[in-house]
Formats: C-alpha cells, sequence, structure tokens
C-alpha cells in the first residue's frame, strides 16, 4: 500500500507530481516502447516470420505499455495488477527487509509467496511480486507458440477445404495474442531493468532506513527518471548497439529472474550516487549512458526469452486432447480434436 499511498501524496506537491504516474510505474510510455521494439528487431530468422515484420515491432513496442495503461479499473483489478510491477528488496536481496526470504528462495506459488510474507509481518502490497510476473508471462507465451505451431503445421497439411479455413483462422487469432502476451510480458522484463523496482528506495531513498551518503529522499525521484528524463535521452539505436549478445545455455527459468533482478538491483546504489553527483542533469553523459545501459539490459533479457520460449514450445503439449506438437509439426498426428474440440 506503501507505494499508492506515496503517489497519492505527491498530488499535494503541485505540477511537478504530474512527473510521478499513479502507483508509480516503470519506465514510461518511451522505455517501454524501446525495451519491445529493440528485443524484437533483434529476435533470429529461427522464429516466425510474422514476428519480423515492422508492424509486428511496432505492435509490441506499444503492447509493452498495456499493463500501465490498464490501471485505474478500480478494486480488485488494480490491487492485484499494480503489485506485479516490482519486488522491493533490501541491499541483500531480502524481500522487504530480513523477515523477509531472499530472491533466491521464492516459494513455487505466489500464493505461497503471500503466506510466507504474512507470516513475516509484511505487507504483501508494499512486496510486491515481479518474479511471479515474468514467470507467469514466459509460461504464457511458450502455449501461446506451441498452440501457433501445432494450427500452422495442420493448415499446411490439411485436405479438407473448411477445416484448413478454421486452422488459418485461429492461426491468425492466435497471432494477435501472441503479440499482445509478448507486450505484457515485455513491460514486466522491462520494469525489471529499472533499478527502483527491485528496491525497497523505489523513490528517493527510504526515509525508514540508515542514509549514510545522504542520498535523495526527494518523492519526484523515480518518475523524473524513468519519465521526462528517458524520454530526453533514450534512442533506439544506442539501446540495441549495447544489447549484450544472446546467453541462452544453461537456461532454467526459475533461477533467471532472480539473477536478473539482483543484477538491476546492484544498480540501484550506483543510481543514487550518481544522482547525488548531478549525473542526471540536461547535458550531462552519465545519465544517458546509464539509462541506455538499463533499457538494453531490458531488451536483451527480453529477446531472449523470446527466443527460450518458442524453442520451450517445440517440446509441449496442447489441446484436448492433448497432441504432441512435434508429433503434429512431424506430420505423424492428426491435431483436430484437440484444437477444434470434439462436443
Amino acid at each position: 500500500m506503501k507505494r499508492i499511498a506515496v503517489a497519492l501524496s505527491a498530488l499535494t506537491l503541485g505540477a511537478a507530481a504530474l512527473l510521478v504516474p499513479a502507483g508509480v510505474s516503470a519506465w514510461g510510455n518511451t522505455g517501454h516502447r524501446l525495451i519491445g521494439v529493440a528485443a524484437m528487431r533483434a529476435l533470429p530468422d529461427e522464429l516466425p516470420a510474422f514476428l519480423r515484420t515492422p508492424g509486428a515491432v511496432a505492435e509490441v513496442g506499444e503492447l509493452a505499455r498495456e499493463p500501465d495503461r490498464t490501471k485505474g479499473g478500480g478494486q480488485p483489478h488494480d490491487r492485484e495488477r499494480d503489485t506485479a510491477h516490482f519486488i522491493d528488496m533490501d541491499e541483500s536481496a531480502q524481500v522487504m527487509d530480513a523477515r523477509g526470504m531472499s530472491i533466491d528462495a521464492l516459494p513455487r506459488l505466489k500464493s505461497e509467496y503471500d503466506a510466507a510474507l504474512t507470516a513475516a509481518g509484511l505487507d504483501v502490497d508494499d512486496a510486491g511480486y515481479l518474479p511471479y510476473a515474468i514467470w507467469d508471462g514466459y509460461q504464457q507465451l511458450v502455449r501461446d507458440f506451441a498452440t501457433w505451431r501445432v494450427l500452422n503445421a495442420a493448415e499446411a497439411r490439411e485436405r479438407d477445404p473448411g477445416k484448413r479455413a478454421w486452422y488459418r483462422e485461429d492461426r491468425l487469432r492466435r497471432e494477435a495474442l501472441i503479440l499482445r502476451d509478448m507486450g505484457y510480458l515485455g513491460h514486466y522484463v522491462g520494469d525489471g531493468a529499472q533499478p527502483h523496482h527491485t528496491t525497497i528506495h523505489y523513490n528517493g531513498w527510504n526515509r525508514d532506513t540508515p542514509n549514510p551518503e545522504g542520498f535523495t529522499t526527494s518523492r519526484q525521484t523515480h518518475g523524473t527518471f524513468e519519465g521526462a528524463f528517458t524520454a530526453r535521452v533514450a534512442r533506439l539505436d544506442a539501446v540495441e548497439q549495447a544489447m549484450a549478445a544472446p546467453q541462452l545455455d544453461g537456461f532454467e527459468m526459475r533461477t533467471r529472474v532472480p539473477a536478473y533482478l539482483k543484477t538491476t538491483l546492484a544498480e540501484v546504489l550506483p543510481f543514487y550516487r550518481l544522482e547525488k553527483a548531478g549525473g542526471f542533469a540536461d547535458g550531462d553523459a552519465r545519465g544517458a549512458a546509464f539509462v541506455t545501459a538499463r533499457l538494453a539490459a531490458g531488451a536483451g533479457e527480453l529477446r531472449d526469452l523470446f527466443i527460450l520460449a518458442w524453442r520451450d514450445s517445440a517440446d509441449d503439449l496442447i489441446g484436448w486432447p492433448t497432441v504432441k506438437v512435434a508429433e503434429v509439426e512431424a506430420g505423424t498426428a492428426d491435431p483436430w480434436l484437440a484444437m477444434y474440440g470434439e462436443d
């Protein structure tokens, strides 16, 4: 609840408060668009061709903003969704403080995570659940890709004109859903690249904790950085040049997401030191370099998860009664009942 309270209290501060979106969202429009577009433009040829069209690239860039744009629907909509955008950790990567679990020891289910935090005397809404949002988004995309593989293979082989037409229509429906789900995953992966979305110091240094280096405690810190400042300095070409090479070996989603978020957490202190040194003033190249590096980290991770989801989907089971994706693609299984249904 603390994040919402901070955003609402900022409304009393005048026009400057407009820099802080309600609920304190991440990156703003520019950052999320750039992460989505850069990730899509970096996809290799092994992914379906429809994903590499200019239209699909632009669509994912726009849809990467969607989880922020849907805020304000009321309860339970907002409370259940707004806390997906962050996870507040202390400097040791414990959720909230020493009472919370390490991000490396998160329970399998979000319900178990909520229960553990509550038992420790911590507020679930203050803690956030970003890792679970990324895990869930990845798993959904794997299912999307598996469905597309089956529909695409069946359409190519089907001789019945009516069935072939249905496969085509359903494939097109699935392609629209894939772009939406890529955008949603892109949003949460992008949130995970923004240092303020991994820390208890999410909007100025936490005033309830020691501040030996005298960092800013301004409630404008978060919004000014990811919104107006990022919009001024971020460039797609610079983000693409800064993206690391794909890291696809030894993949395990349960450990990869915490590692990714800890890498971002490690940028919290550098951010506050740079802010104190004036690095985010107009014309200072240090601030622009920091933004570029963080956006590139998000775009690179998102590109990798898109590729890995596509590869994972080849070994999936889909539909009911289930069919193996690999068997349908090999032409040894008929997916009609699994896809269209028998009732």
